[in-house]
């Protein structure tokens, strides 16, 4: 007998409407039927609503990620692209990760995960899930504020004055001195903040999938606006590895699974299969973890970027891996449903959204140029930047 994992999943999983078994779950993962009534059954409309959505929600931040990376990507060959908004803080910084960074991910994503297993094997579930609530009820509004600041700055009257911030903590004194935060924000930021927070506090106290949705969403948008694979090796790099530790986790040992079940946080995007009939009040839930949209999605950012550096005002590369992504994430959920167990979607997404544009850059003799691209972080830059100045000088 299974249980039908309704509750939580982690990233790299899928999870059908429901697998052989007579227990259900509610929306926080605890039993809601014994074993004497029978196991939720989705409609067919109640399912192709859920997955539906599913795919429009994940195509979402992919898709306007993807176009923020670009407004701050600096780029060997067309790093001349200015911001739309302005990074004050370090933390909001694109993150460069480079091809050893990409070798260890997997790894560091094994650890990760087996270490949570042992935590939920040998402690309360129940303290544990407290622990990472609270964590990620900080992290969501941090990411959700950040996800809101263009939007705000588009619509913030002009008329209403606005005024600067600074938290600032610092160790020691004197020459001693060292800054521990130095945080940068004003009233605009405020204003996010502070619906961040409500959102924040709805979640806590309700764990409402609505809450959870607007939280996953600004994570996976900030994931892939601001992690930046520098080339496309370490994509395919990044990707692959990746494709190996989803496959495994899910396929080879009970791990992921037993995770699954144990972990509450929101770190997938949720729909009910049974809005229809209960409205927003429904508990039956189809689910996509938040690392079958980031890691695809900073792989796609990376093709927008290389079609910014080519110049040629087309999108080729970014249009096709979009659609890639979507015909991975459809295959997914076929094979989901036609052999009812959840399903590893990397090991559909990997091959489709690097196979795709490759295919594509073949055909148009672009293959050495794309993995010729190459993107440095911002402190390379200004590094870079620096020394030139100095040469400059000197002659």
């Amino acid at each position: 007998m299974a249980d039908v994992n309704q509750g939580s999943v982690l990233p790299g999983e899928t999870t059908p409407p429901a697998l052989d078994g007579l227990n259900a779950t509610d929306s926080n993962g605890t039993d809601a039927v014994n074993a004497t009534v029978a196991k939720f059954v989705a409609t067919p409309e109640g399912t192709a609503l859920a997955y539906g959505s599913l795919v429009f929600m994940a195509l979402l931040p992919i898709f306007f990620g993807a176009l923020r990376s670009v407004s701050c990507g600096k780029s060997k060959v067309a790093g001349e692209n200015g911001c739309d908004y302005e990074y004050r803080n370090s933390s909001d910084m694109p993150e460069t990760i480079t091809g050893r960074d990409a070798a260890r991910f997997p790894i560091i994503a094994s650890c990760t995960l087996f270490g949570l297993y042992l935590f939920f094997k040998i402690f309360s579930q129940e303290y544990i899930n407290l622990l990472l609530s609270m964590y990620f009820f900080v992290l969501g509004i941090l990411a959700l504020s950040h996800t809101m600041s263009p939007f705000m700055n588009r619509i913030f009257p002009a008329s209403i004055p606005i005024k600067q911030y600074q938290l600032l903590f610092t160790q020691g004194s004197g020459e001693t001195k060292e800054e521990i935060v130095n945080y940068e924000f004003d009233t605009k930021d405020m204003i996010c903040l502070v619906i961040s927070t409500v959102v924040g506090v709805w979640y806590i106290l309700k764990k409402h999938w609505i809450a959870n949705n607007l939280f996953g969403l600004a994570f996976a948008l900030n994931g892939v606006e601001l992690l930046h694979l520098n080339n496309i090796s370490t994509g395919c790099i990044l990707l692959g590895g990746l494709f190996v530790y989803d496959v495994f986790w899910v396929f080879g040992t009970n791990v992921m699974v037993t995770v699954a079940k144990s972990f509450e946080a929101p770190i997938k995007l949720v729909f009910p299969q049974d809005l229809l009939e209960k409205g927003l009040g429904a508990s039956q839930f189809a689910m996509l973890g938040l690392g079958d949209i980031v890691i695809p999605g900073i792989f796609i950012a990376l093709l927008l970027r290389f079609d910014v550096s080519l110049k040629k005002n087309t999108r080729t590369y970014f249009h096709t891996s979009f659609l890639a992504y979507i015909f991975g994430l459809g295959l997914t959920i076929w094979v989901m449903h036609t052999f009812k167990h959840a399903q590893p979607a990397l090991l559909y997404l990997v091959p489709a959204c690097i196979g795709f544009p490759v295919v594509v850059a073949l055909l148009k003799g672009e293959l050495t140029e794309m993995f010729r691209y190459e993107e440095v972080s911002a402190e390379d830059a200004a590094a870079k930047e620096e020394t030139t100045q100095v040469e400059k000088k000197d002659k």
